[in-house]
């Protein structure tokens, strides 16, 4: 059986128990993290660990990747938010935590195995397996997703997507204070060669990458912002927010985990210091339908714990929570 192997470095900041350093880094729930640890295939420092051991800052985190099964994505039912559908396309919120893609340590639970049984005949629209998929969020990404239910609808989107004819609107909570009120980052991105985990700006083959973004309210320690990638990269936005040195808060892979830890105490530190999932959000969501060709647009209130930490910052989040 062929395995896959990638190393992770741990950097200052991103210490943790290592079932939940795991889970960070390589998009996984807790629980297959563990389950990884559990049968082998993590080595910290060169030797098993358990998962509750602790990952120091400048530790090494070895592993090896089982692939995914070779059968068939078998249909999982599962609770999912959709907002809109039609006989050709649906629209859901996926919730944070949730992988959209099966791969190397997602073999179950991911949002395929949920679309499979709510809408079994889509499994091979787009091509095998991809279950209509047009364009994914990262795991802990909340938020608003289109699903073709045909091959028309399918080649629509992918062109649009592929030409940029779809706005997309996030909204994300940024450690700092953003001094402008609005700006673009344009830097190229591709894969950080140090760490094949990461994207950067730096990594020497980075594909063109833009990034709008505008400030709706600014908190203190923190910045409250809108962003609308116009390119679609891996980690876009996530990556450009950190050129600023303004990071997602809790985006332990750019540098968004600890900081709240430099704070002064008080209720903001102890808000931020509970985040579980980088606070990032896609808020809206428009093109044009397949079949009509009429101009959509959705938007998908922001989740609870968004809503929870906004409140504590002294924002009131109802425009974006309903």
């Amino acid at each position: 059986m062929n395995v896959s192997s990638t190393q992770i470095r741990c950097l200052q900041g991103q210490e943790d128990r290592l079932d939940r350093f795991l889970a960070r880094q390589l998009e996984l729930t807790r629980s297959q993290a563990k389950r990884l640890i559990q049968q082998g295939h993590v080595f910290l420092m060169g030797r098993p660990a358990r998962p509750s051991t602790w990952v120091e800052p400048g530790a090494l985190v070895q592993v090896e990747l089982p692939p995914p099964l070779p059968s068939g994505i078998q249909p999982e039912p599962m609770e999912l938010a959709i907002l809109y559908e039609d006989e050709d396309l649906l629209v859901l919120n996926k919730q944070a935590g949730l992988v959209v893609h099966p791969g190397p340590g997602h073999g179950r639970g991911t949002l395929v195995h949920g679309l499979l049984a709510h809408c079994p005949g889509i499994q091979s629209v787009g091509g095998p397996q991809r279950a209509g998929l047009v364009h994914r969020l990262d795991k802990d990404t909340s938020g608003l997703m289109v699903v073709a239910k045909t091959e028309m609808a399918h080649r629509s989107l992918s062109l649009q997507f592929k030409e940029r004819r779809v706005s997309k609107d996030y909204l994300a909570l940024v450690y700092g204070s953003v001094k402008e009120r609005q700006g673009v980052v344009e830097l190229p991105l591709g894969r950080n060669p140090a760490d094949r985990v990461k994207i950067s700006p730096r990594s020497g083959k980075g594909r063109e990458a833009r990034t709008r973004w505008e400030v709706l309210a600014w908190l203190g320690q923190v910045t409250w912002l809108r962003a609308r990638p116009e390119t679609g990269r891996t980690h876009q936005i996530r990556v450009h927010l950190a050129s600023m040195a303004h990071p997602v808060v809790g985006d332990g892979l750019y540098g968004g985990k600890g900081r709240w830890k430099a704070l002064p105490q008080g209720p903001a530190r102890e808000a931020l210091a509970r985040v579980e999932r980088q606070l990032l959000h896609a808020w809206r969501l428009s093109f044009e339908h397949p079949a009509t060709r009429e101009g959509v647009s959705f938007e998908a209130p922001i989740p609870r714990d968004m809503a929870l930490v906004l409140g504590s910052l002294g924002l009131d989040p109802s425009a974006w929570a309903s």
